[in-house]
């Protein structure tokens, strides 16, 4: 009998401590925010530094436990700034049972074409790298920005052009897809409340440099700005080849063109101004500029951009929302606390509401200065 009982203690032991081990390999999976965005093809620089960011902060944070003993950890998988291919890496991640939250997206087009998917998820979809009206008006319930909108880039824009360097003559130089539709509407109200008309309106295909012809009618109408919308390659192009044939109009655009790679292509002198949705970190007193410059460092990262601090923003609002739900980390979790947080950083405070799901409205004007850059 003795035996028995000591038998029994045994296995009860046994099983509870093996009951112990699967809880704890439970509270070990990691927390992974699925992220597809373009980390090759002409759009390679944004995926890659706004990832950059986001790792630095989420390394600083797993040294220190995680999120209630748990790494947060980003599952990457490029999209090149096609469409199809994020339709494509989006399904991929439904098809696994281990996905928070969406993380980090690039791009109009690509999260247009996965928007119908992403409304039937519970999934938080979180802080994409896009301004589009599309994602804030109406308020979807399970998608949060961080970034001030087009609309409100494309304000500051105009209303520097005309209040300010006296612009009338103003021609659109437009990408030929959803995010090219999503700024030139930005542009059209704003320029129809201060009494013009676009001067011409020439648009280019999507992961192309092929700006030649539109170059040739901005030319011949005789524009004095170009509001350009589209990516880094052929904006730097278009600046470049229009100095070489004497035609130096102002240039401008919105901050999915990432300056820290637009400014090192540029050749010559140039008038060009883009808008931004995050201050240059260098510059900027808050301590948040501070940690992040320390946090990067450690990473081995020296030259740092403005889309590599987005990157730790968008880091920084997530993890801050997963400590609130560290006893249940669950989506249902992380929607009712969203709300709740407000993360100050100096002149602005990071916050939500249940019918404003943008964090940040500060637009900062950034003008080229050549002399600030070797060539």
């Amino acid at each position: 009998m003795n035996k028995i009982n000591t038998l029994s203690v045994f296995i009860v032991a046994f099983q509870l401590l093996c009951g112990g081990f699967q809880l704890q390999a439970e509270e070990l999976l990691p927390i992974n925010l699925a992220v597809s965005n373009a980390t090759t093809g002409p759009a390679a620089k944004l995926g890659t530094r706004l990832n950059q960011g986001a790792n630095a902060y989420f390394s600083r944070v797993n040294k220190q436990g995680g999120v209630a003993g748990r790494k947060i950890n980003l599952v990457v998988l490029d999209d090149g700034y096609e469409p199809y291919k994020t339709l494509k890496n989006t399904q991929k991640f439904l098809e696994r049972n281990d996905i928070f939250a969406f993380f980090n997206y690039v791009g109009t087009p690509t999260t247009y074409v996965i928007l119908p998917i992403i409304k039937k998820t519970e999934l938080p979809f979180l802080t994409p790298f896009t301004g589009a009206e599309f994602l804030r008006s109406p308020v979807i319930e399970n998608v949060y920005n961080l970034r001030a909108s087009y609309y409100q880039e494309a304000s500051a824009q105009i209303d520097y052009l005309v209040n300010v360097k006296k612009f009338t003559k103003i021609g659109l130089l437009i990408q030929a897809d959803a995010f090219g539709a999503a700024v030139e509407q930005g542009y059209l109200n704003v320029m129809k409340r201060h009494g013009i008309e676009p001067e011409v309106v020439t648009r280019y295909r999507r992961n192309t440099s092929d700006i030649n012809l539109a170059l040739n009618i901005l030319k011949n109408k005789q524009v004095q700005a170009v509001a350009f919308v589209g990516t880094y390659q052929p904006l730097a192009k278009l600046v470049n080849l229009a100095y070489q044939q004497k035609f130096e109009p102002f240039f401008t655009t919105v901050s999915f063109i990432s300056s820290h790679e637009l400014f090192q292509r540029i050749e010559q002198p140039s008038h060009i101004l883009v808008t931004e949705v995050v201050p240059d970190p260098y510059e900027c007193q808050w301590e948040i500029c501070q940690s992040f410059i320390q946090d990067m460092k450690a990473e081995g990262y020296l030259a740092l951009d403005r889309v590599q601090f987005e990157g730790y923003l968008n880091a920084v609002v997530t993890t801050q929302v997963l400590k609130l739900c560290e006893n249940n980390l669950t989506p249902a979790c992380f929607f009712n606390n969203i709300n709740q947080i407000k993360l100050h950083l100096g002149e602005d405070d990071i916050e939500f509401a249940h019918d404003d799901h943008q964090g940040l409205d500060r637009v900062y004007l950034n003008v080229f200065n050549y002399e600030s850059y070797s060539h």
